[in-house]
């Protein structure tokens, strides 16, 4: 079965897990869906009416614990413990490969420094085993993991070559927008240039074959030049007045 067909096999599950209970209820359904380890996006079940229904009851710390999931990271949860459920192991290590996923979509270049204390690692070795062991190895969306890039020891970096998106953050639609329209205005531009480039090879194509003939047809003037030259002079024709004065010089 296809990796991204399971994962929309997964959303719709919780879905209609959370459609079809209310209350407390939901607060099993959010625990197991931030729990999942195959699951990594969480829109469709936040925007699920009975989940949304949670809003001022006792039970809404599990509304804004799916929010987190869905748009935040692993600091985030730690400054505000106080106001969010305690988490599971299983929602930990979901939570900090999120945070891993953020990361990556501002910077292609995540020094060890800075992810050590978003994920709260205390060494490097326990950094690079997290990135391999749970992120580019764990099964996800794409079926190769939710990053791919290259642990670079000597600068002490990781080098994101791939990152899995997350759920849009308020405000992150319109940035998309924007950066698409620039994207695409850039796209025609180039595209401009080279027709452009096309329209003046072409050009120039046209006038090296002109170039050329104008030099086979002097070529072959030459040619015809230098081959009438080279005929032999005819001897001019003798009359009969001249035939008879040889004659009379002959015999004088």
């Amino acid at each position: 079965m296809d990796i991204e067909q399971r994962q929309a096999e997964h959303i719709e599950y919780f879905v209609k897990q959370a459609s079809a209970v209310r209350g407390s209820a939901l607060t099993t359904v959010i625990v197991d869906a931030t729990s999942h380890p195959s699951l990594f996006a969480f829109s469709e079940i936040l925007a699920v009416p009975n989940i949304l229904e949670l809003e001022g009851t006792e039970n809404s710390m599990y509304l804004y614990l799916l929010r987190l999931f869905a748009q935040g990271t692993w600091t985030q949860y730690k400054n505000f413990t106080g106001n969010l459920p305690q988490l599971v192991p299983d929602q930990v290590l979901k939570l900090k490969q999120l945070t891993v996923l953020t990361l990556a979509e501002t910077t292609k270049v995540l020094p060890y420094d800075l992810l050590m204390q978003e994920l709260d690692v205390s060494n490097v070795r326990e950094l690079e085993d997290f990135l391999i062991n749970e992120c580019m190895y764990v099964v996800s969306i794409h079926g190769q993991g939710i990053v791919r890039g290259k642990l670079d020891q000597l600068r002490r970096c990781f080098e994101v070559q791939f990152a899995a998106g997350r759920d849009l953050r308020p405000g992150q639609l319109a940035s998309m927008i924007e950066t698409l329209s620039d994207w695409l205005m850039t796209s025609d531009n180039l595209l401009v240039s080279i027709q452009e480039k096309i329209k003046w090879a072409d050009t120039m194509s046209q006038l090296d074959k002109k170039h050329h003939k104008d030099i086979e047809e002097k070529v072959d003037e030459v040619k015809k030049t230098l081959s009438f030259k080279k005929l032999p002079k005819s001897r001019p024709t003798l009359t009969t007045e001249d035939m008879r004065r040889s004659t009379l010089n002959l015999v004088e």
